[in-house]
């Protein structure tokens, strides 16, 4: 609206009235509105617009699309089926929308997003269907915001006394506004914490403050405090925790031996990797006079220590997990207990939590016995002083592996059991494979660092008989304690770790992709769907496809995670199974130790919609963790490939997309992308059946898990992002 010079109104109308006004009753369907309040939502106080919205409104009741519930008050029919889900945003700006009553995803429109950010829970209504007969709908109201705070850039603009902050995730379609008294001392072109605060009704941004400024973009400390602020992970504990954590009694005493069971004489070690601080398992050796093994699984008796109502009880629950980042570990408890009271350090008495096993040379168990102990270590292995042993079979662990740098005879009592147990595991792990456990042993990516924490080299980190053994045994340990609560009658609530079968619809995705290498899978019935997995996953072992296929098949499969509801665990092939074994850096295996030891007192079962709501936590801040980590890794691949930006590397083509190819190097697992802008040897298409771009003058085809030679374009570490441009394939 505009003003003449004779001061009248000229007014064209308000544009697409009917619409507006059925979308402001809808999205407040249970607020009454009269024409006033109309007309502030739309900004608009001049006598013809006002008249425009109660002619607009009358109509609207008059064909039953509005109701007057009173005199000029208005509210929405609602005809409308309205639902719940959570948003998925896409990096373009629309988003899908995962909800139960749904089969597919629900797109969601830019236009309909509604200020909802991704990861929120909101109700929406489905409006039309799409192409393919796909629902697509619209947000109406935010329930619940995933998260209010975000990493980003700063950019100051003094003059106009306002800033705003570049958010780094590409999940984040608006910036935020900050105003100039809320940047708490940050500089322009700062990495900053920004807490949202509101999103007012006309404003394109949500405003907020910044919380804490994290230092320049770039450099390694910001931005790995960044990863961890992305995800509302701590990088430190309170100093009121801390104190507390030192002020517990951490002496072993005679009055508390006498309440466990003591097995300090028992043949102890422990089996960890060679940089490992914590020790929270060790396992015991004994032949018994009847010829059984009794082999014991000593767990660090967390729950000794941490105490329910405490302020570092409270800390460990909201952490719920240890934080593995390629440079660091973010543990869940102080190091006082972490590193020194709860780990299992060799010549040291410990209390510990124990599965104690009776078992006979098949590997079949004979007696068990659950409950607190105290421990005494007399050894300390790595995973490759064990190997050597289990390889050799003699009690000498030569320099090239020994933590001490020399070569040195271990007590052959101690290689004795090794080998012995090493025997029980292999058998055990056969059955296990027999029953239909899928074997992942998916490679992972691992950096030397030197002491400035730039990445000097790649190595990967694979599973050996060492890592098999103590594998092994924490399964069954696991797998015990979860069958001796959960076949009590009457139902006791315990804390399960659950793994559901996989989608049917993902199995299929997987045989399209590796047919395109030639294998096959069976999908008839459930042994036959693991057979195959398992025949595919030796198949692809060494070859360039493996990281391809071994994460494609890692995605078919549901995620696991804790509840009381117990379902089996499906990958491992059990009926039963929890998290006992690993409670310094998981808040489920304190949980399980509580309860365990509850019902060893004859205690009555918990309540179980308390320790359900407890999972849901630990389940969501497990996925934190994981996505953190992985940002962790792609982050130091990128900063070790800036210092390789001259160097051809052959890698294979892990995705392809309408906007381009991605590709992974084969020597160092590094991922990065070719964008279609830069194939300029010919005008490429994507061609979806074939996952594949297509050249239209050459015909030249790069396919999914094709051999090609790149170079590195440019790297990003803000964005942790890696671009390539594409040399060719390799010449044979």
């Amino acid at each position: 609206m505009t003003r003449n010079r004779k001061g009248k109104s000229k007014n064209k109308g308000i544009s697409n009235l009917t619409n507006t006004i059925l979308s402001i009753l809808k999205k407040e369907r249970n607020q009454v509105f009269n024409y006033k309040q109309i007309a502030a939502k739309l900004g608009v106080n001049d006598a013809s617009s006002r008249n425009q919205i109660i002619k607009t409104l009358a109509k609207l009741a008059v064909k039953k699309e509005i109701e007057e519930v009173d005199r000029g008050k208005f509210k929405a029919v609602v005809n409308t089926e309205y639902h719940i889900g959570k948003l998925d945003l896409a990096a373009k700006g629309n988003g899908y929308i995962i909800c139960d009553d749904f089969e597919d995803d629900v797109f969601i429109a830019s236009n309909n997003i509604n200020k909802a950010l991704h990861g929120d829970e909101v109700e929406f209504y489905a409006y039309k269907r799409r192409k393919r007969g796909k629902a697509e709908g619209e947000i109406t109201t935010i329930i619940k915001r995933a998260k209010s705070e975000y990493v980003g850039v700063i950019q100051i603009h003094e003059k106009k006394n306002f800033a705003f902050v570049v958010p780094d995730s590409n999940k984040m379609y608006t910036d935020i506004f900050v105003p100039i008294n809320k940047i708490n001392k940050a500089e322009d072109g700062d990495k900053v914490l920004v807490s949202l605060e509101e999103w007012p009704e006309k404003a394109d941004s949500p405003h907020g403050k910044v919380l804490q400024v994290l230092g320049k973009p770039g450099e390694h400390n910001t931005e790995i405090h960044a990863i961890l602020a992305e995800y509302g992970l701590p990088h430190e504990f309170p100093h009121e925790v801390e104190a507390f954590a030192n002020g517990i009694d951490t002496s072993i005493t005679e009055a508390e031996i006498k309440n466990r069971r003591d097995m300090r004489k028992d043949l102890t070690f422990t089996i960890d990797p060679k940089d490992a601080k914590d020790f929270d398992d060790a396992l015991s050796f004994e032949v018994l006079d009847n010829g059984l093994y009794e082999i014991g699984i000593h767990i660090a008796d967390v729950s000794h220590y941490l105490q329910e109502g405490t302020i570092l009880d409270d800390e460990a629950y909201e952490r719920a997990t240890s934080v593995y980042l390629v440079d660091r570990v973010v543990p869940m408890l102080p190091e006082v207990l972490s590193n020194n009271a709860c780990s299992l350090r060799p010549h040291e008495e410990k209390y510990t939590f124990s599965a104690v096993f009776q078992i006979n040379n098949k590997a079949e168990i004979k007696n068990e016995w659950f409950g607190r102990t105290v421990i005494y270590s007399n050894a300390r292995y790595a995973y490759e002083e064990a190997q050597a042993v289990i390889e050799s079979k003699i009690n000498t662990i030569p320099a090239e592996v020994s933590l001490t740098g020399k070569t040195y005879q271990t007590d052959q009592k101690l290689a004795d059991a090794i080998l012995k147990m090493d025997d029980l595991a292999k058998i055990m792990r056969g059955q296990r494979m027999r029953d239909g456990a899928i074997s992942f042993d998916k490679v992972e990516v691992k950096f030397n660092l030197d002491e400035h924490n730039n990445p000097a080299g790649v190595f990967f980190k694979t599973s050996k008989d060492a890592n098999k053994l103590i594998e092994e045994f924490m399964l069954l340990a696991n797998r015990k304690v979860s069958e001796f609560i959960g076949k009590q009658d009457p139902k006791k609530t315990f804390v399960y770790r659950v793994h559901d079968e996989p989608d049917e619809s993902k199995l299929a995705s997987l045989q399209n992709v590796v047919g395109r290498f030639g294998y096959k899978l069976n999908f008839k019935d459930r042994k036959s769907t693991t057979v195959s997995l398992n025949n595919l996953l030796q198949e692809v072992a060494g070859k360039k496809e493996q990281n391809l296929v071994d994460t494609l098949t890692i995605r078919s499969m549901s995620k696991a995670e804790y509840t009381t509801r117990n379902i089996g665990h499906y990958g491992l092939a059990f009926n039963y199974y929890s998290h006992f074994t690993s409670p310094i850096r998981r808040y489920p295996d304190v949980m399980a130790h509580r309860l365990l030891q509850h019902y060893l007192d004859g205690g009555k079962s918990a309540n179980e919609d308390l320790y359900e709501e407890k999972c849901n936590h630990s389940s969501n801040m497990e996925g934190l963790a994981t996505r953190a980590e992985r940002d962790s890794i792609k982050y130091m691949q990128i900063r070790f490939m800036e210092d390789h930006k001259d160097e051809e590397f052959i890698g294979v083509i892990t995705g392809v997309t309408d906007w381009g190819i991605y590709v992974e190097i084969i020597q160092n697992k590094c991922e990065g992308m070719v964008s279609v802008r830069d194939m300029k040897d010919d005008h490429y298409a994507f061609d979806q059946d074939l996952y594949a771009m297509v050249g239209r003058s050459n015909g030249m085809v790069y396919q999914l898990g094709d051999e090609v030679v790149v170079k590195v374009k440019n790297t990003d570490l803000v964005k942790k992002h890696l671009d390539f441009n594409l040399l060719g394939k390799p010449q044979e």
